[in-house]
């Protein structure tokens, strides 16, 4: 059985329920049953489904209709031992979609029909689509300094679009407000832990890939999401033994917006509060993030660490990473900067087998 809980009170809460935060004011987790994929011998289907043993038990009938065959990503070949995965080749060309379809297969089965997210704009974008394919109509709160090519993809979907003028922090604070207000869904990808058991087979994939994990992990991080199914999954694969050690994961944020890298520096579970300057990794431009304390405690648990990058290294690697033949975001960009800073600061991981991951199509930029 499906339920949402709060790990700092016990309360449990159906996953109908319209909450998004426990009675006492904490974050939801999930729980449900679920069963190691039978690696080596998982069929012709090569989309995420292909794990279902280990994802949210929605109706086949569900699927079916949410589904776009997002998964199966390839991975690219970037330097003698760095390898990136192609997460921007997914239905609406980023990783959010692995997500997204979580939250769009809980909102049909739940019944919602009008949802609510705030985003830099991958997230809101992959909401709306597939909301759309379950009928759902998807109320989207952007930065006004948003690109206008993602604002464009959101409202083809059907999305309703709210820009914030303000930080990402304050569009986030704006979508609160209208959801206590309005009682519809807040399908966040921040607040609804369902997102991380979508992001989570992103590790499923690199091990069927490379019939192990690579050494080193590069993982962007802002609200998380991405972060926290890499550390849900690697608990999973240790507890199920395909591994018996974690690789090393190297969260990154960029140096205009790095609540979580100063915290790790000082060694505090706490976000530090900073002063926010704008940064061309729009994607992980936050400033108070809402998980924040969940972010560190799993960097930590998983024995990781934190670097950050300068606009101008984002800028080179970028640049580079476009004559390797892969045209992404800046803030997909900034994953192969953070790979050229930690190598700087311990040369040993140039020997060890690394992957970054190539989380957004550079056409959707504005820059």
């Amino acid at each position: 059985m499906m339920k949402y809980i709060c790990r700092h009170c016990g309360k449990t809460y159906p996953i109908t329920s319209m909450r998004y935060i426990c009675e006492c004011g904490s974050l939801l987790h999930l729980s449900y049953p679920k069963t190691p994929p039978d690696f080596g011998s998982l069929g012709n289907d090569h989309s995420l489904w292909r794990y279902r043993s280990a994802l949210p038990p929605f109706e086949r009938e569900t699927i079916e209709q949410i589904t776009m065959g997002e998964g199966g990503t390839p991975i690219i070949r970037l330097e003698e031992n760095l390898f990136g995965k192609a997460d921007y080749l997914m239905p609406t060309l980023s990783f959010k979609d692995r997500g997204a379809v979580m939250l769009a297969a809980l909102m049909a089965e739940a019944g919602v029909k009008r949802c609510a997210i705030d985003s830099s704009g991958n997230a809101a974008t992959a909401v709306a689509a597939y909301a759309a394919r379950g009928g759902i109509t998807t109320e989207v709160f952007v930065p006004a300094s948003t690109s206008a090519k993602k604002l464009t993809q959101i409202e083809a979907h059907g999305g309703r679009i709210h820009a914030i003028d303000g930080s990402r922090d304050e569009t986030a604070r704006a979508t609160i407000d209208y959801v206590n207000a309005s009682g519809i869904f807040y399908a966040s990808h921040i607040f609804n832990p369902f997102f991380w058991e979508g992001t989570k087979t992103y590790i499923y994939e690199l091990y069927e890939q490379f019939e192990t994990l690579p050494e080193v992990l590069i993982v962007p991080v802002g609200n998380g999401t991405l972060l926290m199914g890499v550390y849900i999954a690697l608990q999973e694969l240790k507890a199920w033994n395909p591994i018996d050690s974690y690789p090393l994961v190297i969260a990154f944020q960029a140096a205009n917006c790095a609540p979580l890298a100063q915290a790790y520096e000082k060694r505090s579970l706490v976000p530090q509060s900073v002063a926010v300057s704008p940064t061309l990794a729009e994607g992980i431009a936050t400033g108070v993030p809402a998980r924040g304390k969940d972010i560190l405690q799993a960097v930590h648990e998983l024995g990781g660490r934190f670097v950050t990058v300068t606009e101008e290294e984002i800028i080179k690697a970028h640049s580079d990473l476009a004559k390797k033949g892969v045209y992404v975001e800046h803030t997909s960009a900034a994953n192969y900067a953070a790979y050229r800073v930690a190598v700087e600061k311990d040369a040993t991981l140039a020997d060890k087998k690394a992957l970054i991951p190539l989380c957004g199509a550079g056409l959707k930029s504005a820059h």
